[in-house]
């Protein structure tokens, strides 16, 4: 049975809601949950939470299910992602098969045509991700 998920008002529900969807591991509504969020609001939202397990659900839930849909979607929240606070250090703990998985959605992305982001604007980006 699918997670039902909804806007969440502020850091604690959106806690809530990623914890819920991280156990287990609902990409589908961690997809509706990033659909229905405003990306400019996720470092926000994140506060100091964001965890390995978390940012992996989330690039999976972007590459699988709204990447395709709506590249510029999942471009502004990569984008967002990267100012989130502790972004750096959970970046530095990923491993190999992690950060493949993140250049996945890149690659995807510049597949992808979208008036959201240039070829620039990724290229750029990926280096935040240190790809």
């Amino acid at each position: 049975e699918k997670l039902r998920v909804w806007e969440p008002s502020n850091a604690y529900d959106f806690g809530q809601i990623v914890n819920a969807v991280n156990a287990s591991k609902d990409k589908a509504a961690c997809a509706d949950l990033l659909t229905i969020t405003d990306p400019k609001t996720l470092p926000v939202l994140l506060s100091n939470k964001l965890e390995g397990e978390i940012l992996l659900i989330f690039i999976q839930s972007l590459e699988h299910y709204v990447a395709g849909k709506d590249p510029g979607l999942a471009y502004q929240h990569l984008f967002y992602l990267s100012k989130a606070e502790r972004f750096k250090v959970v970046l530095a703990l990923l491993s190999k098969n992690e950060k493949e998985e993140v250049q996945q959605l890149f690659d995807l992305l510049s597949e992808s045509h979208s008036d959201q982001y240039s070829l620039e604007d990724l290229e750029s980006l990926k280096k935040f991700y240190e790809l």
